[in-house]
C-alpha cells in the first residue's frame, strides 16, 4: 500500500476537502480526456475539482440523494454547460451516461459510502453523535433504517450487524433492539445508540463509539450499499472506453474487500481468497489494467486535518479493449448476506 506523501489542499468554493483529493486527480489523469462521471456527487468537491483539472472536460455527476442534487445547481450554473447533474444510483452509471447522449466515458470517481454533509444533518438520521429520527436512506424514500430496526426478525437483524457492521456483538444488539421495542417504538438515533451500548462495551484506546458498527450495518442495509458497489463496477466497466481510468475510494473492510476482488480478477492477478468465498471464477479476458499498486493510503497531515479521512483507501485501474466480461459472481456473494447456516458463528454473541 501507499501513503500518500501531501497534505490536500482545499478546491475554491466547495464546501469540504474530499479525501484524497490530489491523489484521485494523478490516478484519472483528466487531462486531455473528454467525459469524467462523478458517480457520488455529495457536496460537489471532486466534481469541482475535476471540472479545474482541464477547461475542456466534461463532468457528469450522479447522486441519489435529492439533496445533494439541488445543492448542486450552482455548481451547474458556473461550470456553463460543463457539467450535467444527474438523479439517480451510481449502480446505473453506465445508463445514465448513454442518456445524457455519450456512448463511453473517460474516467470514474466512485467515492463509497455516507457524505460528511449527510453524516452532518442529524435530520437524516445517519449519526448518533446529534439526536434526529433514525432514518439513514439517501433517497429520502423506501423503508427507514427505523423500520429495519423495528420491524425485522432478531436473527435479521443480528446478520445485518454480524455482516454489514462487522460487529461481534451482533446477538447480544439485536436482542436489546427486541426487549427495547417490546416497550416502545425506536424512531431516534440517540435511542438506539443507547441500546447498542448498554451491550457493546466502549474501547478507549480506539475512541470508536459502541454504536458504530451497528450504525454501519443498517445504513448499509437500508441502501444497499454494497450491492449498488458491485453493479457501479461492472457498469463503469461497460462504458469506459479503452485507456479510461477507474477509481474507487473505500471507507471500510468490506468496500474495499469488493473493489480489491473485483479489480483483482479483471486485471488477472490473483486474488486472496476471502472468508465468504473460499475462490474466484477462473479468470477472465483482461479488462483492467492496475494504475495503483495496492491502495493509496491519506497522509498523516490529511488525517490531522480531515480524521474522517484515516480509514480511507484508494484503488484505480485503467480500461483495456478487451470486451467486459460477463457480471463476476464472487463479489455479488460478498455483497450480500451469506445463507443463514453460514451465519451462526459463535463470535455473536
Amino acid at each position: 500500500m501507499t501513503r500518500a506523501p501531501r497534505a490536500p489542499r482545499p478546491v475554491d468554493g466547495a464546501p469540504h476537502v474530499p479525501v484524497l483529493l490530489n491523489e484521485v486527480l494523478q490516478a484519472l489523469d483528466l487531462p486531455g480526456r473528454t467525459l469524467a462521471v462523478d458517480g457520488t456527487f455529495g457536496a460537489g468537491g471532486y466534481t469541482r475539482a475535476m471540472l479545474k483539472a482541464d477547461p475542456a472536460v466534461q463532468v457528469l455527476a450522479i447522486d441519489r440523494d435529492p439533496g445533494a442534487i439541488a445543492g448542486g445547481a450552482p455548481l451547474v450554473a458556473e461550470a456553463a454547460g460543463r457539467l450535467a447533474l444527474v438523479s439517480g444510483r451510481f449502480g446505473t452509471l453506465d445508463s445514465c451516461v448513454r442518456a445524457a447522449g455519450h456512448a463511453e466515458a473517460d474516467a470514474v470517481i466512485l467515492d463509497i459510502g455516507v457524505s460528511s454533509m449527510q453524516i452532518d444533518q442529524p435530520e437524516r438520521g445517519f449519526s448518533f453523535r446529534n439526536d434526529g429520527p433514525l432514518d439513514m436512506r439517501m433517497e429520502r424514500a423506501g423503508p427507514s433504517a427505523a423500520d429495519l430496526v423495528n420491524e425485522s426478525e432478531e436473527a435479521d437483524l443480528a446478520d445485518i450487524i454480524y455482516h454489514y457492521g462487522e460487529e461481534r456483538r451482533s446477538r447480544a444488539v439485536a436482542r436489546a433492539i427486541i426487549e427495547a421495542r417490546r416497550k416502545a417504538r425506536i424512531e431516534t438515533t440517540a435511542a438506539l445508540a443507547e441500546i447498542v451500548a448498554s451491550v457493546v462495551w466502549a474501547d478507549p484506546a480506539s475512541g470508536i463509539h459502541p454504536a458504530t458498527r451497528t450504525f454501519q450495518g443498517l445504513r448499509i442495509a437500508v441502501n444497499d450499499e454494497l450491492g449498488e458497489l458491485v453493479q457501479a463496477l461492472h457498469a463503469a466497466e461497460r462504458i469506459l472506453k479503452p485507456g479510461g481510468r477507474l477509481g474507487v475510494v473505500t471507507f471500510h473492510s468490506l468496500e474495499d474487500r469488493i473493489v480489491k476482488q473485483f479489480f483483482s480478477a479483471r486485471s488477472g492477478r490473483a486474488a486472496q481468497a476471502s472468508r465468504h468465498v473460499p475462490s474466484l471464477e477462473a479468470p477472465a479476458p483482461r479488462s483492467f489494467a492496475a494504475v495503483t499498486k495496492g491502495p493509496v493510503l491519506p497522509s498523516e497531515a490529511e488525517i490531522a486535518v480531515n480524521p474522517r479521512a484515516r480509514s480511507a483507501k484508494l484503488r484505480a485501474v485503467q480500461r483495456t479493449d478487451a470486451p467486459a466480461p460477463e457480471p463476476l459472481a464472487a463479489i455479488e456473494t460478498l455483497a450480500a448476506l451469506p445463507a443463514r447456516t453460514g451465519r451462526s458463528g459463535g463470535a455473536r454473541r
